[in-house]
């Protein structure tokens, strides 16, 4: 059974370093990872504020969000 991962970015440079270091390192044996790129997926930002997600990139695994460097706040993607 594979764990749900949630990866969070604007499209922003530090997002993608961050989305081919982090969310592509994830053993995908172990994880479904899931990108979701905010920019183009306006409707999903008030699933990741409910997530605990403050800016992005950030990765979210079993509900436990994780900020990572920081690009951009949510509150400028809605």
């Amino acid at each position: 059974m594979s764990t749900k991962a949630t990866f969070y970015h604007a499209g922003c440079p530090v997002c993608v370093a961050a989305e081919r270091t982090v969310a592509d390192a994830l053993d995908r044996s172990k994880y479904n990872v899931e990108i979701v790129h905010l920019g183009q997926q306006k409707g999903r930002v008030a699933e990741a504020e409910k997530a605990g997600v403050k800016s992005v990139p950030a990765l979210v695994i079993n509900g436990q969000p994780f900020h990572i460097n920081h690009g951009a706040d949510l509150s400028v993607l809605k």
